[in-house]
């Protein structure tokens, strides 16, 4: 599985960015996609997950709910992060990742990351 993000930038407070991670490979084996950030001297945490089975069930960091919205679009194997209301502490890089299982084994996948920059 390789995992491509995009969509970073520099964005005011109360702006609004969509992340996108475009997912290509054995993008079958994979359950549960996910976006986590990490900001200059902080450990990196986990803001959003959306699986891809049936519904696609979501859950949010408590940081994050309510503006930001973890979307899927399974044709095009993209997962979306729309960020809205965005605060400077909101910057960081983004990274998506995939919990991906074969039916043997079960591997975590990264892509590269896409630094987000929210001034005030």
């Amino acid at each position: 599985v390789q995992l491509q993000a995009s969509g970073g930038g520099l964005v005011q407070a109360g702006g609004s960015l969509r992340l996108s991670c475009a997912a290509s490979g054995s993008t079958w084996s994979i359950n549960v996609i996910g976006w986590s950030r990490q900001a200059p001297g902080k450990q990196r945490e986990l803001v959003a997950s959306i699986s891809t089975l049936g519904p696609g069930g979501t859950a949010y960091a408590d940081s994050v709910k309510g503006r930001f919205t973890i979307s899927r679009d399974n044709a095009k194997n993209t997962v979306y992060l729309q960020m809205n209301s965005l605060r400077p502490e909101d910057t960081a890089v983004y990274y998506c990742n995939a919990d991906a299982h074969d039916g043997f084994t079960r591997e975590d996948y990264w892509g590269q990351g896409t630094l987000v920059t929210v001034s005030s």
